[in-house]
């Protein structure tokens, strides 16, 4: 087999492989913890496709890892606080894992206004889990502002994903 033969075969397989997708790419922009955005958290996995227990894979298909936050606001609502419940039994199953709590804002606002109301959100969220029996030692806690957007746009649908709380696996033993 030539060279260009060979590139023209790299190339066909590049391209079936970039163009395969699965519903778990959605949850990821959602994590499970929006109601408004059920439809697109669909968590199908693929034939053969298995997630380690405990894993940041675990937590983010089983259990969803983000909340979602009114404007200018750090108080958790109902979904939000049914996804750290969820979130609270799972760490409690997996004791050896430890988190990031990391708390985001739209891009409205100043950077240090931004900066204060991500630290509140994510502290907001590791308050709950501590009060649902989560070890405070298991949690870090991280803002991120308006630094760190998954959203793009500048209208309120892009805005509304970027105002949220993430947990992230840390650290695993299990």
């Amino acid at each position: 087999m030539n060279f260009k033969n060979l590139s023209v075969l790299f190339a066909a397989l590049f391209f079936v492989v970039a163009c395969e997708s699965t519903s778990t790419e959605s949850t990821k922009a959602t994590g499970g913890g929006d109601t408004a955005n059920k439809s697109a958290e669909t968590k199908v996995k693929p034939k053969g496709f298995s997630v380690a227990p405990g894993s940041a894979q675990d937590l983010v298909v089983n259990v969803g890892d983000r909340v979602f936050f009114a404007l200018n606001k750090s108080n958790l609502n109902a979904t939000a606080r049914g996804t750290l419940e969820k979130q609270a039994a799972w760490l409690k199953k997996h004791a050896r894992v430890k988190v990031a709590l990391e708390g985001h804002a739209d891009e409205r606002g100043t950077r240090e206004y931004n900066l204060a109301l991500g630290e509140r959100r994510a502290n907001a969220a590791k308050d709950f889990l501590v009060a649902l029996g989560v070890s405070p030692n298991r949690i870090k806690t991280i803002s991120y502002g308006k630094e760190k957007p998954v959203a793009l746009g500048h209208d309120e649908a892009s805005w509304s994903q970027n105002r949220r709380g993430v947990t992230s696996v840390s650290n695993s033993g299990n």
